[in-house]
């Protein structure tokens, strides 16, 4: 997906003064899908998201290590053969059963059609978030991440992550952080950059 034009970054900042003034000292947008997942299979990112679900990246990245290892060669199994994985061997990973068991139905949704993952790209952000959520494991939000920063789209608003919640508050100089009803309709003044409004607000959170 293109980055942000000059343009559309100038109509965002005259949309909203407030993220205009804050923008001044954050840093400048990069370009997704991140460097780090921009050469990892639409299979390994999910199934990656699935395993980073509230646990502490070290942790996490050390259990999807594990899991990668439990087949002979580089990288995460395919599809078809971590299908043939029995759960006691995906839980000696360190992966707990929810996890053995949506990383299992991930797959399989994709070996059977039910999630068609080349031509993904052509769909739109709607239609990506419905097929995913069907998966277990994956809900709302970890499907918009997988919007954002692995396929690049730019109007994605994650209205229930805490990060965009309390980015907002701090910068509009909330009492408490806003809802997810609230945030969506504040939101809406960022359009069609909702995804480059996220990203700031997880940068003011950053800088305390």
């Amino acid at each position: 997906m293109a980055a942000p034009t000059s343009h559309q970054l100038r109509a965002l900042r005259k949309a909203d003064p407030q993220l205009a003034a804050a923008m001044k000292s954050l840093p400048t947008f990069p370009d997704f899908p991140d460097p780090a997942t921009k050469r990892l299979s639409h299979w390994h990112s999910l199934a990656r998201a699935i395993v980073y679900q509230q646990l502490a990246g070290k942790a996490a990245a050390t259990i999807f290590k594990r899991t990668c290892a439990l087949t002979h060669g580089p990288g995460l199994a395919k599809p078809q053969d971590f299908l043939k994985l029995p759960e006691d061997l995906l839980r000696s990973a360190g992966l707990s059963r929810n996890k053995a068991l949506a990383l299992l139905d991930l797959a399989s949704h994709i070996v059977d059609g039910r999630l068609k993952l080349r031509g993904l790209n052509h769909r739109t952000d709607q239609e990506i978030i419905d097929l995913l959520v069907a998966v277990r494991g994956i809900g709302p939000w970890t499907a918009q991440m997988f919007l954002i920063f692995k396929l690049g789209r730019l109007d994605v608003l994650p209205i229930a992550d805490l990060g965009v919640q309390e980015g907002l508050r701090i910068m509009d100089g909330l009492k408490e952080r806003p809802t997810a009803k609230e945030l969506e309709v504040r939101g809406e003044v960022w359009a069609p950059l909702r995804s480059v409004a996220s990203w700031m607000m997880y940068r003011i959170v950053d800088q305390g």
